[in-house]
C-alpha cells in the first residue's frame, strides 16, 4: 500500500487549504471584498501564493501518482515531501518579499519535474517493450 504518496497528497491539500485561509484573513485585514483580487500589495502576494499553489497542484499530483505507480511509493513520496517543503518555503518567502520566492518555487518545480521524468521514463519504456 503506497501510504507515503497518500500522505503527501493530503499534505499538499493542507498546504492549499492554508493558502486559502491566508487569503481569507488577508481580505479582512486589508479590506479587500470578494470578488476583488487587487487593492493592497500584501494581499495580492497572498492571493498569488494561493493561485500559484493551485496551478502547481495540477502538475504535481498526477506526476506524483504516475511515478508512485512505477517506482517504490516511498521514493515518489519522498520526492513529494520535497515539493511540500518547497511550497511552504515559497509561501513564506513570497508573503514576506516577492523577490525571495525563487528558491522555494524552484524546489517545487524540480520535484515535480523529477516525478514527471520518472513517470515518462517508465511509461515510455513500457510502451517500447510492449
Amino acid at each position: 500500500m503506497p501510504h507515503l504518496p497518500y500522505l503527501v497528497t493530503l499534505l499538499a491539500l493542507a498546504v492549499l487549504f492554508g493558502t486559502a485561509v491566508a487569503v481569507g484573513r488577508g481580505r479582512v485585514k486589508y479590506k479587500i471584498a470578494a470578488p476583488a483580487t487587487t487593492g493592497h500589495p500584501d494581499f495580492e502576494r497572498l492571493f498569488r501564493i494561493q493561485m500559484n499553489t493551485l496551478e502547481q497542484l495540477a502538475l504535481f499530483l498526477p506526476a506524483l501518482w504516475v511515478a508512485a505507480h512505477y517506482v517504490k511509493p516511498e521514493i515518489a513520496g519522498g520526492i513529494g515531501l520535497l515539493w511540500i517543503a518547497g511550497r511552504i518555503w515559497y509561501a513564506i518567502a513570497y508573503a514576506a518579499d516577492a523577490g525571495k520566492r525563487g528558491p522555494g518555487f524552484g524546489m517545487g518545480m524540480l520535484s515535480t519535474g523529477v516525478l514527471w521524468a520518472i513517470g515518462a521514463w517508465y511509461a515510455t519504456a513500457g510502451l517500447v517493450q510492449g
